[in-house]
């Protein structure tokens, strides 16, 4: 599983790149909202849970995908970006595991994104 507890892990910026790489893990009612790209990871919001994608060893060929169903999220936090700190941040607080964290560039649209889980969590 991935360790969530690392700050340094995710630094993430809107792509399409890992949408692709969980298709064939959906459901077949499951429909990918958006998706996001690090250096190397990923997370994918779908409409019944978000995917985080953890890329390992020195190629990348081995990947550990960690579903996060919104069911089980019990509260979550969500910090704007600002005139100087142009980075978003998004904390979840799940029934199983804890909380995770995500850490968002400038640019994401974190807004959207709380309104998408509030769609399915609450």
């Amino acid at each position: 599983m991935i360790d969530f507890n690392n700050k340094g892990f995710f630094k993430l910026k809107q792509n399409t790149d890992y949408a692709e790489k969980v298709a064939e893990l959906l459901l077949e009612d499951e429909t990918i909202i958006d998706s996001y790209k690090s250096m190397r990871d990923g997370v994918v919001f779908t409409n019944k849970r978000i995917i985080a994608v953890n890329v390992q060893g020195l190629t990348g060929s081995k990947k550990d995908f960690t579903s996060l169903p919104y069911k089980n999220i019990v509260a979550y936090s969500v910090e704007t970006s600002g005139t100087f700190d142009l980075d978003s941040e998004l904390e979840i607080y799940f029934s199983s595991i804890g909380q995770v964290k995500f850490e968002f560039t400038g640019s994401t649209s974190i807004k959207l994104i709380s309104k998408h889980i509030s769609d399915h969590a609450l």
